[in-house]
């Protein structure tokens, strides 16, 4: 039995600093982390049909902040701080830097990693930096070439088959596929693999009510 996510209901809980800041590590997380020009706020937008979820910036580099969002009961999305963004102070990207690398470290409840790369400029350190750490630590991957209309559709597929390949090196759970905010491209793909990440907890949903039907059968019998 399936249980069908509603994404458009997905609504802001929180920023926080630190992972000290976030509400209890418990239920299913799933994080979308990139560089701070890769698109992120706009992608997170274009997932729950929703224009303002995530604010966008023309300034890349704005979110500084760990922000929370709930999808439904158990399932939540993390925006963390975007990276490598060479016109912020040193100081506030080793700040940003921090939290992120504590997030990913030592969050329990993280099920899933999206990283969001331009297509056109994908796979830099950092991005590769970030991967090596999901599959390291037995944690999903979903690559997501943003800004995917930028690029006509044969140099979309070539660039597109050249991540995959290279995905391959990193040895874990790394899927790719190519994505536009602007004209809805891979939004399947994206919700089809959330879907997956967040199925355990409604499978405890699940259980939960046929071990209460079970026992109401019990005590009618």
């Amino acid at each position: 039995m399936s249980v069908k996510i509603h994404y458009q209901n997905t609504h802001f809980i929180t920023s926080a600093p630190d992972i000290r800041h976030l509400p209890e590590d418990e239920g299913i997380e799933v994080a979308f982390a990139g560089r701070s020009n890769a698109g992120k706020s706009s992608s997170l937008n274009r997932l729950t049909n929703q224009k303002s979820l995530a604010k966008t910036s023309k300034t890349p580099g704005r979110t500084q902040l760990i922000n929370l969002f709930k999808v439904t009961d158990g399932c939540h999305i993390v925006d963390l701080p975007g990276y490598g963004f060479a016109q912020v102070p040193l100081e506030m990207k080793k700040k940003w830097q921090k939290s992120l690398g504590e997030y990913l470290q030592k969050r329990q409840c993280l099920k899933g990693l999206v990283v969001l790369m331009d297509i056109r400029h994908p796979m830099k350190d950092l991005d590769q930096q970030l991967i090596y750490w999901a599959v390291d630590s037995g944690i999903p991957v979903q690559v997501l070439l943003t800004k995917a209309d930028k690029l006509k559709s044969g140099a979309r597929k070539a660039q597109v088959l050249k991540i995959k390949q290279d995905a391959v090196g990193f040895g874990g759970d790394v899927s790719v596929a190519a994505f536009s905010s602007l004209k809805g491209l891979g939004v399947d793909v994206l919700r089809n693999k959330l879907d997956e990440w967040f199925a355990p907890a409604f499978a405890e949903e699940l259980t939960e009510e046929i071990v209460q039907e079970e026992q109401q059968s019990d005590e009618q019998e």
